[in-house]
């Protein structure tokens, strides 16, 4: 192989920041741009001493590249994107390359769904890896089990988060489609990514021709709990076995207990006692995740003392239900929200980990269908879950057109309506000043985004420390 010079542009997304380090370990010459960085993925490019340039410009392609990769996130109108098609600079999509340098020849065992795939992706890599099948794996986060979201091994599978949204500005369809899976585990189907996805019909297409991939020799593991999965898995050609409650399932689950320190469940396989385990993991949508997990690697001969083992020992992916800080008494979380089933997911989760306790919302509405009002109503649904809640404004509202923008003051209304404090504040300075007084000992408070917000994870914890120092005598 010879070595390259290769630039990603839009490098701080979680797929192409793993990408970068997947080719700087294999021996390339790596940067990037984009036109902001934050953690977890700059942290972890940092790590990999890949440099990012920040904003993007045509500086940064110099000297030339041999080639560029092109993420999902830019469109026409990006400087560095006219520069290297002005320049015929060699580009490509992240998906293609993914297949080229690193899925073909292996097993693919793919993970899709609108919710729960990089925690379940997550967790099939750990099983895999406690089997001892040294997998490789590309992971739309950071496992902290792994403390890198991406691994290059010499084991037969390979493991990938296999994400729906578009693949490139030349390549409008789904990036799972680029990676021809040998096995898939389908965990939810809903309507999503409202900025390139017209309905619910699109979106179920989508995954319907991702399920039509897996030849005849291989598996779908499929989850039993929604008609849209239902539909999507009455494609499949290879056999499919469907995990859930449902009494019918080859993987049904049963007596979950939950505590403030784990959760317990027995999985039952085709109607007979197959397994308890037990994991650090909380809420209802977790057991899910992890019996898919668990299925699949049973499907590939890993022992089920290994799967339990794998489970019970496995910790949790940055960004879901990440305990930031904990300052006097106040628990603050992170949570990558970006649709309101994982919010009410999470705030379900949360009262099962932290019962009795005073639980508050702090949303930020950033994801391209949070932005928009397709969910107005069911996002105030999923906010209830918790005692107080507090609004962000629109990220980047100007971006969305009045008539499809989300209306956070309607979503506020609603809440108080139901007898929930909630309270819109424009920015995160004024969330801060706003709920610090307030905040007690024992509150969790669980901070909803799946960006940046603001520095609302280092601001409110300085902020609480401070509002102790003040009340404290000398």
């Amino acid at each position: 192989m010879t070595p390259k010079r290769i630039h990603l542009i839009g490098i701080c997304g979680t797929a192409m920041a793993s990408l970068a380090g997947m080719l700087k370990q294999r021996g390339h010459s790596v940067t990037g741009s984009d036109a902001a960085a934050y953690p977890p993925m700059s942290d972890f490019l940092a790590m990999l001493n890949i440099p990012v340039a920040q904003p993007f410009s045509e500086k940064n392609l110099d000297p030339r590249p041999d080639l560029v990769i092109v993420g999902n996130a830019i469109s026409r109108g990006n400087v560095e994107l006219e520069y290297i098609l002005d320049q015929r600079i060699p580009y490509e999509s992240m998906a293609r390359i993914v297949y080229d340098e690193f899925l073909a020849g292996r097993e693919r065992l793919v993970v899709a769904g609108t919710h729960g795939k990089t925690t379940t992706s997550s967790l099939l890599a750990w099983l895999f890896t406690e089997g001892r099948r040294a997998p490789g794996f590309l992971i739309g986060g950071i496992p902290e089990n792994f403390g890198s979201s991406f691994a290059l091994t010499g084991g037969p599978e390979f493991i990938i988060e296999g994400d729906e949204y578009d693949t490139a500005f030349f390549d409008k369809g789904p990036k799972f489609l680029h990676y021809f899976p040998d096995a898939v585990i389908l965990t939810s189907v809903e309507f999503d990514h409202a900025d390139i996805y017209g309905n619910l019909e699109e979106v179920k297409t989508a995954f319907k021709r991702l399920v039509n991939l897996i030849p005849q020799r291989g598996r779908l593991i499929a989850w039993d709990g929604h008609p849209n999965v239902d539909e999507c898995a009455g494609r499949a050609f290879c056999r499919v076995e469907r995990y859930g409650v449902a009494a019918n399932s080859q993987w049904r689950i049963s007596d979950i207990e939950y505590s403030s320190s784990g959760t317990r469940w027995k999985v039952w396989q085709n109607r007979a006692p197959w397994a308890e385990f037990e994991s650090q993991l909380a809420g209802e949508y977790n057991v899910q995740n992890a019996t898919a997990a668990a299925a699949m690697a049973a499907n590939y001969g890993i022992p089920v003392d290994a799967i339990a083992r794998g489970l019970r020992s496995f910790r949790s992916v940055k960004r879901r239900l990440e305990i930031k800080a904990e300052v006097h008494g106040v628990t603050i979380i992170d949570d990558f929200a970006h649709h309101p089933t994982a919010i009410s997911g999470t705030l379900k989760a949360l009262r099962t980990r932290y019962p009795g306790r005073r639980l508050w919302a702090v949303l930020e509405p950033r994801s391209n269908t949070l932005r928009r009002k397709v969910f107005e109503t069911e996002l105030a649904d999923s906010l209830s879950h918790a005692d107080r809640i507090i609004l962000a404004g629109v990220f980047k509202s100007e971006a969305i057109p009045q008539s499809e923008r989300l209306d956070p003051q309607a979503v506020i209304d609603s809440l108080c309506g139901k007898g929930k404090p909630a309270r819109l504040l424009p920015s995160v300075d004024s969330i801060v000043q706003m709920i610090v007084p307030d905040l007690r000992d024992g509150d969790v408070v669980a901070i909803l985004s799946n960006g940046g917000f603001g520095g609302i994870y280092e601001k409110l914890p300085a902020a609480l420390r401070a509002r102790n120092e003040v009340s404290t005598p000398a």
